[in-house]
């Protein structure tokens, strides 16, 4: 009896709203912040500075998916990855920042790399190594 009040009597309408109403909020609230942050690095100077690649680091991100669009798995499922790639640099300054990068790029840069950083906000532009400065 309770259970047909709950599905019949309102309580389900109501939480299918609330958890509707809840999914579009996170998806609304994700892409401000990502137009907030594109937006704010569109009017923020490029900036060459001197500086030195400190860190390298990578996040791998393994995700799984249905076969034949069947989202209960009853077809089995395969997998995907995704990497990022980020390079932390330091400026003269001793402030460092870590900026994600290509994998090329990633693959370019070696810690204790110094060199030109171009960047934008927390945009990445380029990395212009310098020649050795130390006597061999």
């Amino acid at each position: 009896m309770y259970m047909d009040s709950f599905f019949w009597g309102g309580g389900f309408e109501i939480m299918f709203t609330l958890v509707f109403v809840l999914i579009i909020g996170i998806f609304v609230v994700t892409a401000v912040k990502g137009l907030s942050q594109w937006n704010k690095n569109n009017h923020c100077p490029r900036l060459l500075v001197t500086a030195s690649v400190v860190s390298k680091r990578t996040n791998v991100s393994r995700h799984s998916h249905p076969n034949a669009g069947d989202a209960t798995g009853a077809h089995g499922f395969h997998s995907t990855t995704s990497t990022s790639y980020y390079a932390t640099f330091q400026v003269e300054s001793g402030d460092r920042m870590e900026l994600s990068v290509t994998g090329t790029e990633y693959g370019l840069l070696a810690e204790g790399d110094r060199g030109k950083l171009t960047f934008q906000g927390t945009r990445y532009l380029g990395f212009e190594r310098l020649g050795n400065v130390e006597p061999v």
